[in-house]
């Protein structure tokens, strides 16, 4: 992402103008255009022309509006962010009050409004804008017959090709027809690798299976990259790592990500450190309860007494729409970094993210144990039982 102009006054008031130069952009900027903001950008707009003798003729015209945002609607596989409003200013083509739908686009500016820029907002453009945050991981979680294509960004993981060949079984003195479809399948995830993954970003790829799969096939693949003399592959081979994980389906990452080498190889990468954070927490939840919570209550109860060391939040939080609700939580983001406390901000489309989701969105790693706290949810559920 790039940022063009910013103006945002004391107050938190103002407008930034900021053009998205790759897809994980659009992922940002869903998170940081709310219901009731104000965005400006270049769109198509339908014309209808009605001529002296009464005809009509309809064009298509290039115009800029400006829109106060009513729905927001992201599509994460083609990422495309539509927005929807009424129109807030006087245009040739469009009338005020108008509804449009306005689709932002890769490489085109656009000029985003907000009565109250909080902290949160202004982070995220700072991390959308930051170069470093890029896709440098990729993953290849495969099984006989099965592969899942994977790009770790910073924000997401993106599962870029499904692979999926039904391999037939070796049979007594017929083995050629299994090897045949083992043949099939090992060339389509080649052809979907060098495609999807961009080898002058990523710094490593991992390949996961259970048993023996990944060292077959990457034994197969670099046996045909020397015979194609495919130098993509062949120059990036120290990238590649192999990995146990149990499975060739996507929720086998999570287990991959908490590898130890594997997090010894993409320590640079903040897609590490949410995943450290997050088997901390569970690491803690078990060892020592009194010093691991998770819920809103109990959570805001811990930061009023400036307990949490590490807050584990997640962005999907930042998005609700009750204007109060997303207040709640950005002071209490406040009110931990205040402390001297860590935040991490967890992506709703990132494995990691998923698993926090199932913990209410919000967790928490105290400095100090507060039994208290445990004690007062013990007390609720017996009064609850009464």
């Amino acid at each position: 992402m790039k940022l063009v102009y910013k103006n945002v006054d004391k107050f938190g008031d103002g407008s930034i103008v900021l053009i998205p130069e790759e897809p994980e952009d659009m992922w940002h900027a869903y998170n940081l255009i709310a219901e009731g903001d104000q965005v400006r950008s270049s769109t198509i707009r339908k014309v209808q022309n009605e001529t002296a003798t009464g005809s009509t003729s309809s064009s298509r015209m290039r115009t800029i509006l400006t829109i106060s945002v009513e729905t927001i609607d992201f599509d994460t596989q083609a990422q495309v962010l539509r927005l929807k409003g009424r129109n807030i200013e006087e245009n040739q083509f469009v009338k005020m009050g108008a509804y449009h739908t306005l689709d932002l686009e890769l490489n085109r500016k656009f000029t985003l409004t907000k009565r109250l820029w909080d902290s949160i907002a202004l982070e995220r453009v700072e991390t959308a804008c930051d170069p470093t945050q890029s896709a440098d991981v990729a993953a290849v979680i495969m099984q006989d017959g099965l592969a899942h294509v994977c790009l770790i960004t910073s924000a997401m993981t993106l599962v870029r090709s499904k692979i999926d060949v039904s391999i037939p079984r070796k049979r007594k003195g017929n083995v050629a027809q299994h090897e045949k479809g083992l043949a099939k399948f090992y060339d389509s995830l080649i052809q979907s690798i060098i495609r999807h993954v961009n080898f002058d970003v990523v710094k490593c790829v991992l390949l996961a299976s259970p048993g023996f799969v990944k060292d077959q096939f990457f034994e197969y693949m670099f046996q045909q990259a020397v015979k194609t003399d495919n130098k993509v592959l062949l120059e990036n081979k120290g990238k590649f790592m192999l990995v146990h994980s149990s499975s060739g389906f996507k929720h086998s990452l999570k287990e991959v990500l908490q590898d130890p080498a594997v997090v010894a190889k993409m320590s640079d990468t903040k897609a590490a450190g949410e995943v450290k954070a997050l088997e901390q927490f569970y690491t803690t939840l078990q060892c020592e309860p009194a010093k691991a919570f998770y819920g809103k209550k109990h959570v805001l109860k811990a930061a009023d007494a400036q307990a949490i060391e590490t807050l584990l939040i997640s962005d999907n939080l930042f998005r609700c729409q009750e204007v109060a609700t997303r207040k709640e939580y950005v002071q209490l983001v406040d009110s931990v970094r205040d402390s001297g406390g860590e935040v991490k901000i967890f992506s709703s489309m990132h494995v990691s993210g998923e698993q926090l989701a199932q913990l209410t969105g919000v967790a928490a790693i105290l400095r100090f144990p507060m039994p208290e706290l445990e004690d007062s949810e013990d007390e609720q559920s017996d009064s609850d039982s009464d």
